[in-house]
C-alpha cells in the first residue's frame, strides 16, 4: 500500500491515482514485493529542508529524500519500504529550469525516491548508470 500525505498546506499539480502509479510502476517494475508498503510525503521548501538538516546535516532544500526502512509492518507483516518525501516547490522550480511539466517533474521524483528505497544509487558512475536506466523506462512507460 503507498500511503500520501500532504504537510505545510501544500498543492499537488496532479491526482493521487497519478502519483501512485509512478510508484507502483517503480515497484513493480523492480521486482519488489507487491505487498510492501511505503509513504510518499509531499511538502514545501521549509519542510525538507528541516528533514535534510536533521537526518543528512545539510541545512538546505533539496528536491527528494528517501528514507529507507527496511523492516515488516508487525500487524500485516508486509515489507515496509520506507519514506519519500518530496518538495512540490523544489519540483515546479526544477520543472520550469528543464522547460518541463511540473507534473512530470513530480512522476520522476517519486520514481526516483522509491528507486532509492530498493536500494539503487548514484553514488558512482555504474551505479548512477544502472539507476538512470531503470528510472527512464519508468517515465517513458508512464507517458500518456
Amino acid at each position: 500500500m503507498i500511503f500520501l500525505k500532504k504537510k505545510r498546506a501544500v498543492r499537488l499539480p496532479l491526482g493521487e491515482s497519478q502519483i501512485r502509479r509512478a510508484a507502483e510502476l517503480a515497484l513493480a517494475r523492480t521486482g519488489a514485493p507487491p505487498e510492501a508498503d511505503l509513504t510518499l510525503v509531499f511538502t514545501d521548501d521549509a519542510g525538507i529542508r528541516k528533514f535534510n538538516s536533521q537526518f543528512l546535516g545539510i541545512d538546505e532544500p533539496t528536491d527528494v529524500l528517501s528514507f529507507p526502512a527496511g523492516f515488516n509492518d508487525p500487524d500485516t507483516a508486509h515489507p515496509y519500504l520506507g519514506d519519500v518525501i518530496i518538495s512540490v516547490p523544489r519540483a515546479l522550480a526544477q520543472s520550469e529550469e528543464n522547460g518541463q511539466d511540473v507534473r512530470d517533474e513530480i512522476r520522476l521524483l517519486v520514481v526516483h525516491g522509491v528507486l532509492h528505497l530498493l536500494g539503487y544509487d548514484h553514488a558512482d558512475e555504474a551505479e548512477k548508470a544502472a539507476m538512470w536506466s531503470i528510472q527512464a523506462k519508468i517515465i517513458d512507460e508512464l507517458k500518456p
